[in-house]
């Protein structure tokens, strides 16, 4: 990524460009802000909307455009999703955010604005967010600790890891004790390869699979191809039905985008949510079902790209960086991911 890193002491923008859940959930809120001081050395700066429940779009987008155009600010973070960023996106000034450019952060809603600031020349990251990657339960989690660090102040490739064990079960957010434990966990069972006999390598794109569907319905900051990329395919809490899942990426498809993928990260799915809590057999068979409509679209669309299930960037626990519009290389052979930060 062509972006100067940052180093302790600076400055970083805090913005609810989706939900402005800090307003009714302030624990874990403030617990990731006083993180992001004593765990990373950086500087929090709120805006007006930083905490507001429902701002309309055009305040939420003068925020971001006031933290693009303030030199001393170094980095934009969300505070956390939401569903309504695609309405924000009209309300953006493309040659003021172009002409300062800057890492943002953040995920699931947030594929709105990844994929809007892509569209203009400028770069992001997939993950790190206020409330959730921060705000943690229990304590910042070493692998998701170690790719935030790196992505805010490393240069350079960046090898991803499996994780040994994840949750996909969410914590309560209302009760201060509940942050002194971490949340159950279950054993990961590593990464699941199909075309691993070939490497692949180019540019990423894409995001939260919903959003993505929302951004192609509205014909907004879709490319024209993405020939040569490796796509990002993670979906969201409300774990949507696998064949919803497979007519979004066949539409992806009948559009031309799938034709050229060099390679496609596939994240782990969340599997339980506020109100279900998965059994171990229902959990297994949403997560076969997934990789199974995936599969069928892929071998349809781009039947030779390297692909990769159950890589920990989405809504499930831990949850690594990933540069949105930087190089991401699937190697195969040896079964490694490289990023570069």
């Amino acid at each position: 990524m062509n972006f100067t890193k940052l180093k302790p002491g600076d400055r970083v923008a805090i913005l609810s460009l989706s939900g402005g859940l800090p307003e009714v959930l302030p624990l874990p809120f403030e617990l990731g802000l006083k993180r992001l001081r004593e765990d990373f050395s950086l500087i929090p700066v709120e805006y007006p909307t930083t905490r507001v429940l429902r701002s309309s779009p055009a305040d939420r987008a003068a925020d971001l455009h006031a933290a693009f155009a303030d030199p001393s600010v170094r980095a934009v973070m969300a505070t956390i999703g939401g569903s309504d960023q695609l309405t924000v996106l009209p309300h953006l000034d493309a040659e003021l955010l172009r002409a300062n450019p800057k890492p943002f952060f953040g995920m699931s809603d947030n594929t709105n604005l990844l994929a809007y600031l892509a569209s203009i020349g400028v770069g992001g990251y997939h993950g790190g967010s206020v409330m959730v990657h921060l705000g943690r339960p229990g304590g910042l989690h070493p692998q998701s600790t170690e790719s935030l660090r790196a992505a805010l102040f490393d240069s350079g490739p960046y090898e991803l890891t499996p994780a040994t064990r994840f949750t996909d079960l969410d914590g309560d957010w209302t009760t201060p004790s509940a942050f002194e434990t971490e949340v159950e966990s279950f054993p990961g069972d590593g990464w699941v390869w199909h075309n691993a006999e070939s490497v692949a390598s180019g540019p990423s794109w894409g995001g939260c699979v919903e959003v993505l569907a929302w951004l192609l319905m509205a014909n907004r900051c879709i490319p024209s191809s993405l020939d040569g990329a490796v796509l990002m395919l993670e979906t969201s809490e409300e774990m949507p039905r696998h064949k919803d899942v497979y007519t979004i990426l066949r539409s992806m498809g009948e559009r031309g985008l799938l034709a050229g993928v060099a390679g496609v990260m596939v994240a782990r799915p969340k599997t339980s949510n506020l109100t279900f809590r998965a059994s171990e057999a229902s959990r297994r068979s949403y997560v076969e079902d997934q990789r199974a409509a995936v599969s069928r679209a892929l071998t349809e669309y781009c039947p030779s790209a390297v692909v990769v299930f159950n890589v920990d960037f989405g809504h499930t626990d831990p949850q690594l960086i990933l540069p949105y519009g930087g190089n991401v290389t699937l190697d195969g052979p040896s079964q490694r991911i490289v990023v570069s930060y």
